[in-house]
């Protein structure tokens, strides 16, 4: 049985749309909510920095340069300078707290960016509950979230999802108990969001999902933006597709329902 945390109590498999869908809208922004929210999709997977003051903003890169008409880091700048910055929707970028506020049928899936957005993310997320994961390539930044916040879910960072990979080669009896008994992440997270491969290795195998699911963990890939591999992934018994083409993968579940 698969976690029991509120924030994946909805059915198998679950579509996140990745930074809102970053192929069909400008990535992390107020028009990506919006079209999350149109296509009825209920989860929105984001990246966050935080202010000079400790707001937390919806944005993938450390700097306003790419995405927007202003340049700066996030972290130098305070939120009032921030939000004069317009992206090529015309929007200011998004505070999670109005995210949040705006859209209460949509939950997040945060990748904390910087250890500066960490405790006024953990904040929120404690307000939320039912609505926000969080998640991070470093492993010791989510030993400090689970720490202070262990109500709330938490996806594997990459040595604890390497080390499942390796334990997922033995036998599955054995092997959920060793990842039972050395590894924290195995009983203190909620999921495993992974990608297809890594460095030519393969992440997504029956071996893993398997061991995922005996420790009651999702498993949701990123980022899948092709329909056949879509196709592939849900065969194989995948709990969840993060995803740049919502409106594809979409296209792909209707059919796969017909």
């Amino acid at each position: 049985m698969l976690s029991q945390h509120p924030y994946l109590e909805l059915p198998a498999p679950l579509l996140f749309a990745h930074r809102g869908g970053g192929l069909e809208v400008v990535e992390n922004s107020r028009a990506a909510l919006e079209h999350t929210r149109h296509l009825g999709l209920t989860y929105f997977e984001t990246d966050v920095h935080a202010t000079a003051d400790g707001v937390v903003v919806l944005h993938h890169d450390p700097d306003l340069d790419r995405m927007t008409d202003t340049s700066g880091l996030i972290a130098d700048l305070t939120w009032d300078e921030v939000s004069r910055a317009r992206d090529a929707s015309g929007h200011a970028p998004v505070r999670l707290e109005e995210a949040l506020a705006d859209y209460p049928e949509l939950r997040f899936n945060i990748d904390a960016k910087a250890e500066g957005a960490l405790e006024p993310l953990v904040s929120l997320a404690r307000r939320n509950v039912a609505r926000v994961c969080l998640a991070s390539f470093s492993d010791s930044r989510l030993a400090r979230i689970r720490a202070a916040a262990p109500e709330v879910a938490t996806s594997m960072g990459r040595r604890e999802i390497a080390a499942m990979v390796a334990i997922s080669r033995l036998p599955l009896g054995r092997a959920t108990s060793v990842a039972t008994s050395r590894l924290p992440a195995a009983t203190a997270a909620t999921c495993l969001q992974v990608p297809i491969r890594h460095r030519g290795i393969p992440v997504v195998t029956r071996r893993l999902l398997d061991l995922a699911h005996a420790l009651g963990l999702g498993v949701h890939v990123w980022t899948v933006d092709d329909p056949a591999t879509m196709v592939r992934l849900l065969d194989l018994g995948v709990d969840g597709l993060v995803t740049d083409v919502p409106s594809t993968a979409l296209r792909v579940l209707d059919e796969r329902a017909r």
